[in-house]
């Protein structure tokens, strides 16, 4: 399913976490949970994986990981606000202390002019600091390929905040 430079982009950061005595949590919107599937595809991942949310709806994203219905009424569930506040959310419901998350349009549909398919934003979070939000734009490469491409930035993302 994953390529083998993004399997091993992952065990890097599994072996990062390990070091520092870190966990990780996901939560995901637009990547379904791919995340954790690359991230638990590692042999022994367990000791460095907690858990991971599937927020696709934005109910889920409110009921599950806190974000502020209002935040998602003004700002949209593609949004850094959004991802910054699902990386925070996921922290504070789970027993990890890194926290990834992401959200965009993956297209075919749902992009708008200012919210076009392939824009994905994602958040790195680790407890006790700042989330780091990065705006990828992937543009119109094909659904999976999109997907893919975020599950790729992130793990590099959250490599990037582990250095």
């Amino acid at each position: 399913m994953f390529s083998e430079d993004l399997i091993t982009a992952a065990a890097e950061l599994l072996t990062a976490c390990r070091a520092a005595g870190l966990k990780i949590v996901t939560a995901e919107s637009c990547t379904g949970g791919l995340v954790a599937a690359l991230l638990t595809t590692v042999p022994g991942a367990s000791d460095a994986v907690d858990s991971g949310f599937i927020t696709y709806s934005n109910d889920a994203k409110s009921d599950t990981l806190g974000v502020a219905t209002e935040l998602i009424a003004q700002h949209g569930a593609v949004s850094a606000v959004v991802a910054r506040e699902m990386a925070t959310g996921a922290l504070e419901h789970s027993n990890a202390e890194l926290a990834i998350a992401v959200t965009g349009v993956a297209g075919p549909g749902g992009g708008t002019s200012a919210k076009p398919v392939g824009l994905v934003y994602i958040a790195v979070q680790r407890m006790g600091q700042e989330p780091i939000v990065k705006e990828c734009r992937f543009g119109e490469i094909g659904r999976g390929a999109v997907r893919l491409a975020a599950v790729r930035e992130a793990v590099h993302l959250a490599r990037g905040v582990l250095a």
